[in-house]
C-alpha cells in the first residue's frame, strides 16, 4: 500500500509544456527533495526516443538538473539491473503517453514493475498523462466509443497498475467526446467513481482527497446511488440505460473527497463573476 500523503499526478493529456499550472504543480512538489531526479517512463509510446528528448527538455527547462529516461520497449528490457537502479534512485516518475496496456503488460511482475511499486509504497512522486494516468487504477479504460451513447460492448476494461482503487480514469475527456464510454465504464462498475480528465488539466491526489488543476475540468461520474442499470440485458452495440448516476462537474480549484465521494468547492467569493474587473 502507498504511503497516505503519497503524491499522484494523473493528467488528461495535451501539451504539457503549456499546461502552466499542471506544470509547475509537479515541479514545485518534485523540487521539495534537495538535488531531485525525475524518470521519464516511456514504456507507453512508440516513439520513446522523441518523448524522452521531449520531456528532458521541458523538466530541464525548469530548472530540474537530474532527468534520466527508462524504455522498455520489450519486456526484457524491465529485467535490466540498470533500469531497476534508476527506479530506485528517483525522486519522481513521470509516465508518458501511448497505449497503456503497453505498460500494465510490459512492467507487470517484472524486477522493474516491483521496484516501480516499492518506490510509490515509499511516497515517491507518481505522475502521468494520457495513457500515464488511464493505467494508475487498479482497473483501466483501454478503449472505446467515443462521441457516442454508453453502449453494451462500447468500452473495454482491463487491470490496472492498481495504485489506487475504486476509481476509473479517462483522458482527453472533453475534446474527444468520452462521456458515453465513460458512463458505459461506470455501468460495468458502479461502485467506482468515473473520473474524466480534461486535456491539460490533472487531478493531484494524496490520500483519499484531490484537487483539480489545469485550464479544464475533471468530470466525475459516481454510481454507486443508481437504480436502473441495463446492461446485463442489452446485446452488444445496444444502448444503454442508466438512472441515478451523479455528476459532478469541476474546474481548477475544486477537490473531491473519495471516500465521502462528494465534491469540494472553493469559496464562491473567491471566483470573479465575469465583467466584476471591467
Amino acid at each position: 500500500m502507498a504511503k497516505s500523503d503519497t503524491l499522484f499526478i494523473a493528467i488528461g493529456g495535451g501539451e504539457l509544456s503549456k499546461a502552466d499550472s499542471v506544470l509547475e504543480g509537479f515541479l514545485e512538489a518534485v523540487k521539495k527533495q534537495r538535488d531531485p531526479r525525475i524518470l521519464v517512463m516511456t514504456v507507453a509510446t512508440n516513439e520513446p526516443e522523441r518523448a524522452s528528448d521531449k520531456y528532458n527538455s521541458i523538466f530541464r527547462n525548469r530548472g530540474i538538473k537530474h532527468v534520466d529516461t527508462v524504455d522498455v520497449s520489450q519486456r526484457e528490457d524491465a529485467y535490466e539491473d540498470r533500469a531497476v537502479n534508476k527506479a530506485e534512485l528517483t525522486d519522481a516518475f513521470f509516465f508518458t503517453g501511448g497505449d497503456q496496456l503497453n505498460i500494465t503488460t510490459l512492467l507487470g511482475g517484472s524486477p522493474l514493475g516491483q521496484m516501480v511499486q516499492q518506490r510509490v509504497n515509499e511516497g515517491v512522486i507518481v505522475a502521468g498523462t494520457s495513457a500515464g494516468a488511464a493505467m494508475m487504477p487498479k482497473t483501466m479504460i483501454i478503449s472505446g466509443d467515443s462521441v457516442k451513447p454508453p453502449t453494451s460492448g462500447g468500452v473495454e476494461i482491463a487491470p490496472g497498475m492498481g495504485l489506487f482503487d475504486s476509481i476509473l480514469i479517462d483522458t482527453h475527456f472533453s475534446q474527444r467526446g468520452r462521456h458515453g464510454r465513460l458512463l458505459a465504464a461506470v455501468a460495468h462498475y458502479p461502485k467506482a467513481l468515473g473520473i474524466g480528465l480534461d486535456e491539460r488539466t490533472a487531478i493531484f491526489v494524496r490520500g483519499h482527497k484531490f484537487r483539480v488543476v489545469g485550464d479544464g475540468a475533471v468530470t466525475v461520474m459516481d454510481g454507486s446511488d443508481v437504480t436502473v442499470n441495463d446492461l446485463p440485458y442489452r446485446g452488444k452495440g445496444e444502448r444503454v440505460g442508466i438512472t441515478g448516476v451523479k455528476v459532478d462537474v469541476l474546474p481548477e480549484g475544486y477537490g473531491f473527497d473519495l471516500n465521502e465521494r462528494r465534491a469540494i468547492s472553493p469559496s464562491l467569493k473567491k471566483i470573479r463573476v465575469a465583467g466584476d474587473e471591467e
